[in-house]
């Protein structure tokens, strides 16, 4: 379970990052920087939070609810667009960078889930560490965690409605076999990336490569 150990290391204001939707085929990446309250933290989410993954979707619709009132939130996401033009992992440290420029006052230290960070520039002076399985270990991750992938949740489910084929509310974008079926049959929608393989091979000959392949 984690644990306050990382954010006890730091000084100041410690944001964690974390994202969802890295590896969909369809929809944006989002990510999230939180600075939790821990004097407003209830009881129950010290005992049950933990990585989004681990965690049923009722259960994270819930602490969802209760972290926004206990902690200062930045949402950051990257397009579709700009993730085949500059490829997933140079989108998904841009979404962390907004997330972190979103918040206001800006943290003095961010703790990153995974081995990679967004480097900031003089306008947000932060120190940056990396935490690989962060959101299993940090307590400010695994609330980023759940906060990314809840809000990236109901963007998919927004999408689901204008196109009911693709199950985009069960899979929220990844590859699922219902998904599959759903681009074999029916082709991309706007919002399926055009860089990602299984999309990618769907292109007609005329059509423009992304710039980021």
């Amino acid at each position: 379970m984690p644990d306050f150990s990382f954010e006890e290391e730091c000084r100041g204001p410690v944001a964690g990052i974390d994202e969802a939707g890295r590896g969909c085929l369809a929809g944006p990446v989002v990510a999230a920087a939180v600075i939790l309250d821990r004097r407003r933290l209830p009881p129950e989410i010290l005992a049950g939070i933990d990585d989004s993954k681990k965690l049923s979707k009722p259960a994270r619709e819930a602490m969802f609810e209760v972290l926004i009132n206990c902690a200062r939130i930045g949402i950051g996401a990257a397009s579709v667009s700009e993730i085949d033009q500059i490829n997933i992992h140079h989108a998904t440290l841009l979404a962390m960078r907004r997330a972190v420029a979103s918040l206001e006052p800006a943290p003095k230290f961010a703790l990153v889930d995974g081995k990679f960070a967004p480097q900031f520039g003089p306008e947000i002076a932060c120190r940056v560490r990396t935490i690989v399985d962060g959101d299993a270990l940090c307590f400010s991750i695994a609330a980023a965690s759940i906060i990314a992938k809840v809000t990236r949740d109901r963007i998919m489910t927004k999408l689901a409605l204008l196109y009911p084929g693709f199950g985009f509310d069960r899979n929220a974008g990844y590859g699922t076999p219902e998904h599959l079926l759903a681009l074999d049959a029916h082709g991309p929608t706007p919002h399926h990336r055009k860089s990602f393989e299984p999309v990618l091979k769907m292109l007609s000959p005329g059509d423009s490569p992304p710039l980021g392949i």
